[in-house]
């Protein structure tokens, strides 16, 4: 419950930081949304919230928990939404503008926006070609965003994005539809045709770049608006 009681305070206006000077913006270095889409291959991309009903137990729910996860895992990748070479890129990348409004500090949008084609104009080409540049080689980053893809995370509940056929999605809605009916948990369900990805990337020559992926139609922010509706 760690999380939800630090949003609570939030919202209440209790901040463990001091504000910013007026007119701060925060550093964004390495925030960026390059690449595509990835379309569902299995069926459909399903961003699924659950979270402890008020009086659950928690071995109860740890126990919902890992359920929905060993159903999840009969999934190819245990449902993961990338493909293991990496996904694809094409140009210019359709998050380019959000990239550029959130990087371009007191500058240019324009001369921003231009300058972000220009640097995703020639990552395009190397993936395209998978020519290797310096210390730079383009497959090897590709199965790095895979591997460091943050599609399921446990924080106060679980939550996962996960590329699930129809069977799986049938035995993941029976098991929650009967953890709700027996108090034990609250969930939200999304699916779309499509899942994206946010990228926080330091170096591209280092190995430590995360990417949290998400539904490409809402995903998990209108999985958790069907739990506060009921």
């Amino acid at each position: 419950g760690g999380l939800s009681w630090a949003d609570a305070e939030m919202k209440q206006g209790r901040f463990a930081l001091p504000p910013a000077a007026p007119g701060a913006r925060p550093d964004l270095t390495g925030l960026s949304c390059r690449w595509s889409h990835i379309r569902a291959r299995n069926g459909r991309m399903v961003s699924l919230v659950i979270q402890p009903a008020r009086n659950a137990r928690a071995g109860a729910f740890a126990a919902l928990a890992n359920t929905v996860i060993d159903i999840a895992q009969r999934l190819d990748r245990g449902g993961h939404p990338i493909p293991s070479q990496g996904a694809e890129v094409h140009w210019p990348p359709p998050g380019i503008t959000l990239e550029a409004r959130a990087s371009r500090g007191t500058g240019s949008l324009a001369w921003r926006r231009f300058t972000l084609s220009l640097d995703t104009l020639f990552a395009w080409v190397l993936f395209r070609t998978g020519i290797p540049i310096g210390g730079f080689r383009p497959d090897r980053y590709r199965r790095e965003v895979s591997e460091n893809a943050d599609f399921r995370k446990f924080d106060d509940g679980l939550k996962m994005t996960i590329d699930c056929d129809h069977d799986t999605l049938a035995r993941l809605k029976a098991a929650l539809d009967k953890a709700r009916a027996e108090g034990t948990a609250d969930y939200g369900l999304v699916q779309q045709d499509e899942a994206m990805m946010t990228c926080i990337v330091p170096s591209v020559m280092q190995a430590d770049h995360v990417h949290f992926i998400d539904g490409a139609s809402g995903g998990y922010t209108q999985a958790a608006a069907q739990i506060k509706s009921g």
